[in-house]
């Protein structure tokens, strides 16, 4: 049902491996948090393989995604359990945090888009969604599954996870600049902190 590797977060390589199955969907990831961008993305929704490549991308992650899932009836199985396993996969890398930023921040700009994320691997899953998207559909994929595919990654990464529109009008731009803000701010969150020496970043000594 379930594999994975866990590496303390204080080691060069982070990396975990998820296998969920269910009567809709069968999902694969395997993911690497010090990795250095490479994607492999086979989801059966090319709009989601093109978002999955910005978090690898600009987040600097190492991300195979591999799906099978029940695209006969629509997207919305696959797209949320893909986000599950996701966040499952972040979880297990993160291992016990010891030594992370934790916390990550950043301002996307695309063309008249512009979107904020900040977020917290806090060990208490939140999502403030402020997003606007203008049309129900890019391409072939409906724009509703944004906010579910970030729902279930927040909730099985244990993160929280707040999403800020500024400015934009178009659909695509919105969308893509905000998982290029959230690349961004997961790279910043889950980097080492010289200074924490392999500490838990958290007052209460947990996470």
């Amino acid at each position: 049902m379930q594999t994975s590797e866990r590496l303390n977060s204080t080691q060069t390589a982070r990396i975990a491996s998820v296998h969920r199955t269910t009567g809709e969907t069968d999902i694969k990831v395997t993911i690497n948090l010090d990795g250095t961008g490479i994607c492999t993305a086979a989801t059966g929704i090319p709009f989601l393989d093109h978002m999955l490549h910005q978090i690898c991308s600009h987040g600097l992650i190492d991300l195979n995604v591999q799906a099978q899932g029940d695209w006969e009836i629509d997207d919305h199985h696959t797209n949320e359990d893909v986000g599950i396993t996701l966040g499952q996969a972040f979880s297990q890398a993160l291992g016990n945090r010891k030594g992370i930023v934790r916390f990550g921040n950043f301002l996307a700009p695309l063309d008249e888009a512009l979107v904020q994320v900040a977020l917290d691997f806090s060990g208490r899953p939140h999502l403030s969604y402020g997003l606007s998207i203008p049309t129900q559909r890019v391409g072939t994929y409906d724009t509703q599954l944004v906010r579910e595919f970030f729902v279930a990654l927040v909730n099985h990464s244990q993160m929280t996870l707040h999403i800020r529109q500024l400015d934009g009008i178009n659909s695509h731009h919105i969308i893509e600049a905000t998982f290029k803000a959230f690349a961004r701010a997961t790279r910043m969150a889950v980097e080492i902190d010289p200074r924490r020496a392999g500490t838990i970043p958290s007052s209460k000594g947990i996470l």
